[in-house]
């Protein structure tokens, strides 16, 4: 029986990519009407600084059991930052971080990181960032394999990442994306991470990560995402229309997950095709 999780962030109301990521976590988990009987958890992943809204959990809430998924609500990463700076400091340690104060504009343009502060460490009493040494770590872990359920074994590449930023240098939003999920999953007894094939690459660190710090290893499945009329991936940041104005105006939400169960997409609105793999 999987445990499996949905994890939105209160910077924004849920769409219908978020409706569909849910459903099929909650539907690999505990099957349409529970038959399964696996778990599929909610976790509010609220440390993006001042982008965070509290008030959005509990539409988020609302917007879930609009759609008939049920759920057990885990602790949101707020209440879990001693977690992360304590597995930083492991990391700090193992000497597998490395400080960086390049901006955003410096690293305009480039899809990996090019190492910049590991040549030239930046000054002291700069604001950092720090930078997991990805060679560094993967000499110490050797050869490493996650697996994902569409696409099969898969050997770890996270160099294809770069060194990526595992602690930010901003302190309301303390860790990055990859050491807090990974962290969060192996606490909550996450056995199937399901998520997007736009996060198909991140893995690779993540599997990394596991290697480092001890952590029991899922099994991953990526699914399709839901596109919009361009081909771009639903947004909040695009405005694409929100569950809660659609449950609020009175549209069936049951009627709604079953439609995306099925394929029947409203209007404009499809499915991608294929996995979105690190090449």
């Amino acid at each position: 029986m999987a445990v499996t999780r949905f994890a939105p962030s209160p910077n924004g109301s849920l769409h219908l990519g978020h409706a569909w990521s849910a459903i099929v976590a909650h539907d690999l988990a505990l099957g349409q009407h529970g038959e399964r009987g696996g778990r599929l958890l909610l976790r509010i992943e609220d440390i993006d600084g001042q982008r965070s809204r509290p008030a959005l959990a509990e539409e988020f809430r609302a917007d879930l059991g609009w759609l008939g998924l049920t759920w057990e609500e885990v602790p949101a990463q707020s209440t879990r930052l001693a977690s992360y700076a304590a597995a930083a400091g492991r990391l700090r340690q193992m000497g597998l971080l490395y400080p960086c104060a390049c901006t955003r504009a410096e690293l305009a343009g480039k899809a990996v990181y090019p190492g910049i502060c590991k040549a030239h460490p930046p000054a002291p009493g700069e604001r950092m960032a720090w930078r997991l040494d990805v060679d560094r770590a993967t000499a110490l872990t050797g050869p490493l394999t996650w697996v994902d359920e569409l696409a099969g074994e898969q050997q770890a590449r996270p160099d294809l990442l770069g060194d990526v930023v595992l602690v930010r240098k901003d302190p309301e939003t303390p860790a990055s994306y990859h050491l807090a999920v990974t962290l969060d999953d192996a606490a909550d007894g996450v056995t199937l991470v399901t998520r997007g094939t736009d996060l198909f690459a991140a893995t690779h660190v993540h599997r990394l990560l596991q290697a480092l710090l001890g952590l029991p290893v899922p099994r991953w499945h990526h699914h399709a995402l839901l596109l919009d009329e361009s081909g771009q991936k639903l947004a909040k940041r695009r405005g694409s229309p929100s569950l809660a104005d659609r449950r609020l105006a009175g549209e069936d939400g049951l009627a709604l997950a079953q439609a995306l169960r099925t394929g029947q997409m409203p209007g404009g609105i499809h499915m991608s095709q294929g996995l979105h793999q690190a090449p």
